[in-house]
């Protein structure tokens, strides 16, 4: 499980595990927030194809789906 802080999640940088369409290095552009202004997901950004998608902020915890920093 990776650690993470949501608050400080914006810009940073990810790697997939498994690599889709050749993406595998992403970053995040966007923060997604409810009434209260809790993190609750999070737009990323493929830096190669820049393609965005739009995940839950906790699927960034998964250790075997992703990894801090690009690799």
């Amino acid at each position: 499980m990776n650690q993470i802080n949501p608050e400080k999640l914006l810009l940073s940088k990810w790697t997939a595990r498994q690599p889709q369409h050749r993406e595998k290095h992403f970053l995040v552009t966007k923060l997604l927030r409810d009434e209260q202004e809790r993190v609750i997901g999070c737009l990323l950004e493929a830096v190669l194809s820049r393609r965005s998608e739009q995940i839950d902020w906790r699927q960034l915890r998964e250790s075997e789906h992703w990894l801090p920093g690009w690799r």
